[in-house]
Order: structure tokens, then sequence, then C-alpha cells
């Protein structure tokens, strides 16, 4: 047997244990996922649920899409004011789609309309108070 055709043989039999495994225990692989989301670093899209609210209406509940994450972020001293070098990077909204919705039972004085974002594509990126609640502004 050539050396390839081991290595894809080897390949072949491990994806083959995996996929049987996932089969037999399905909670030892979702049990692996959770502890993976405890260890990941970068940004991604996840489900989002909070109550949409404004003065004189009733509250609606909606699940959205929002950017959720960790990003490498370090500081170090120099020796030159500021006295720290930072790279902060936070998990950011890169592309979004506006949604409106109309809020129920509003007084008859209030626009029922209620307009959020929906994440499309997130990013590890500098934080833009236009677009991200920043504890410090850029």
């Amino acid at each position: 047997m050539t050396q390839m055709r081991r290595t894809q043989w080897w390949w072949a039999v491990l994806l083959s244990c995996t996929l049987l495994r996932s089969w037999l225990h399905p909670d030892t692989m979702s049990q692996a996922s959770a502890v993976n989301l405890r260890r990941f670093i970068g940004c991604a899209i996840r489900e989002f649920s909070f109550l949409a609210k404004k003065p004189g209406c009733r509250g609606l509940h909606i699940t959205t899409d929002a950017c959720w994450g960790r990003c490498e972020t370090w500081e170090k001293p120099v020796l030159d004011p500021p006295y720290i070098e930072s790279y902060q990077r936070v998990c950011t909204y890169s592309e979004t789609r506006l949604v409106t919705v109309q809020l129920p039972n509003c007084s008859a004085n209030v626009e029922p309309s209620y307009t959020y974002p929906v994440a499309l594509r997130c990013d590890c990126a500098v934080c833009l108070t236009t677009t991200t609640e920043c504890i410090t502004s850029v």
C-alpha cells in the first residue's frame, strides 16, 4: 500500500469512528462543544433574545442574531507617554441588516415602530462607539 493510500485509509477510519461515536453517544459530543465555547477565541454570530420596549407601548420579545465572542487583547508598558501600548479588539458587527417591527398596544400618540440590527457578519475589531457599547472611547 502506498503512503498516500495509507494516509487516506487512516483518515477514513478516523472519520468513521468519530461519526459512530456521535451517533452512539450524542451527549458527549454536545458536552465537548460546550467546553470548546469556554476556550473559544474569536467572533461569531449567536442567537440573542431581548424585550423591545418604548414608553407608551407594551414590550415585544424579539430573537435576533448578535455578535458574540472574545478577541485577542494585550497591553504592555513603554517608556514614552502614554506609557502603555495596547492592542484591544472587541467582537463587533462588521455587517448588519436593520429590521423594523410594530410594538403592540401603543398609545394613540406613540409611533409603534421599533428598529433593531441583525448581525450578518462579526469580526474582532477596534471598538467604535457608533455601533458598540465600549468601556472607553476610541
